[in-house]
């Protein structure tokens, strides 16, 4: 039985072209070396003459709500994304917040570098990909196997990571800090308990007051008989200003409003769902963030080297995917994900030469690579490759 391994957009197509490029720039003689340029996550890494080599890695996908469509990108705002975490769920809230909360491991200036679950949310940075889009990136889970993946073992650093909307990850952050992505069971988590209380009990505030009072103004505090008439901030919303420390009174304002709009201060019955804050959140946020008819997502997907040929020329090289999903067909998700699949399966069923072997089989040679994308190509799902001359 011959099986193919990792048949999905953020990993086939990473495969597809890098060892494409990779495999190309080798042929010709040549290194690849991204030299961290505005690149987040890796240190300053001193360029060295000598043999071909590739020097550092850097591969970012995502899967996010439509950005709106302009001539030139001049407008970044998402299309369908105007809600607190600038995100929808394309598969399982669950798997996707969790993503979001788990270790990452990496190769830097030829460290290897560990952020725990809990930072991994903190170390998320502006990066460039197209004009019109406000991305922020994040690694992603294990990288350092892919030096080995890719036969690159000169490779210093080796970073694979995600992509969301500016302001996402600090959203996920504040969720994290305040409970909500606990999977333990809670004795304490009853279907009697609004959101309010269930928020309250959560993060330990005195008080489920729902709504928050602003310090009154100077005008009000002057028509107001005795200090002690002066209303306090809800509890619920101290208690979140404590465990979070928002860095700017923006930001603490932008997320409160978030949590209002999710529901989390509400006097409405919670929908609690497997006894933990986790899966009771997810309860709430299909509600809110799900895709509806007609709604449009993307996928984006951008490999970044620098390659160093032989006579010491330089070039800034990039491989990027900008797929959009058809408001009356398929998501941009079912494209890369089911098509690319599809065509591993197909090319297994018909006896072709490079799946003829038994067991699993994963996309990192060309012999393998190369038919899968090149059937992609013809479905119009392509990655572009650009070269900018330093």
């Amino acid at each position: 039985m011959t099986r193919e391994r990792n048949a999905d957009s953020d990993i086939t197509l990473d495969h597809l072209y890098a060892i494409k490029k990779i495999d190309e720039v080798h042929a010709k003689g040549g290194k690849v070396c991204t030299w961290g340029r505005s690149l987040p996550h890796s240190g300053y890494i001193q360029s060295k003459l000598g043999k071909p080599k590739v020097k550092e890695f850097y591969s970012y996908c995502g899967g996010l709500p439509a950005q709106a469509h302009h001539k030139y990108r001049a407008c970044h705002t998402a299309e369908h994304a105007q809600n607190p975490l600038g995100f929808k769920f394309s598969w399982s809230p669950r798997g996707c917040l969790l993503s979001q909360h788990n270790s990452a491991h990496f190769l830097s200036a030829n460290k290897e570098i560990t952020i725990s679950r809990n930072d991994l949310m903190n170390v998320a940075k502006p990066y460039f990909v197209l004009d019109g889009y406000e991305f922020v990136a994040y690694p992603n889970r294990d990288s350092v196997p892919f030096r080995e993946y890719y036969g690159i073992p000169e490779a210093e650093t080796v970073i694979r990571g995600s992509l969301r909307y500016a302001g996402n990850p600090a959203f996920v952050k504040a969720l994290i800090d305040l409970g909500w992505l606990d999977p333990e069971p809670k004795e304490w988590l009853k279907t009697d308990l609004t959101w309010a209380q269930v928020f309250q009990k959560a993060i330990g505030a005195n008080d489920p007051c729902e709504r928050y009072v602003y310090p009154p103004s100077a005008f009000e505090i002057n028509h107001i008989n005795t200090l002690t008439q002066i209303p306090e901030p809800s509890t619920l919303t101290s208690r979140v200003n404590e465990i979070c420390h928002f860095p700017t009174k923006a930001e603490n304002t932008r997320i409160l409003s978030g949590l209002h709009w999710i529901g989390l201060f509400s006097s409405n019955p919670a929908t609690i769902r497997g006894n933990n804050l986790l899966d009771t959140l997810c309860a709430q946020l299909e509600k809110y963030l799900s895709y509806q008819p007609c709604e449009r997502d993307l996928v984006i997907l951008q490999h970044k080297f620098e390659v160093e040929w032989q006579d010491g020329k330089k070039e800034t090289s990039t491989s990027t995917l900008e797929l959009y999903g058809d408001a009356d067909g398929y998501s941009a998700m079912a494209k890369s994900v089911g098509v690319t699949c599809g065509i591993a399966a197909q090319l297994v069923l018909e006896g072709h030469e490079a799946f003829k072997g038994p067991g699993v089989m994963a996309p990192y040679r060309r012999e393998i690579c190369d038919p899968i994308r090149e059937l992609l190509e013809k479905e119009g799902i392509t990655l572009v490759e650009k070269i900018i001359e330093d």
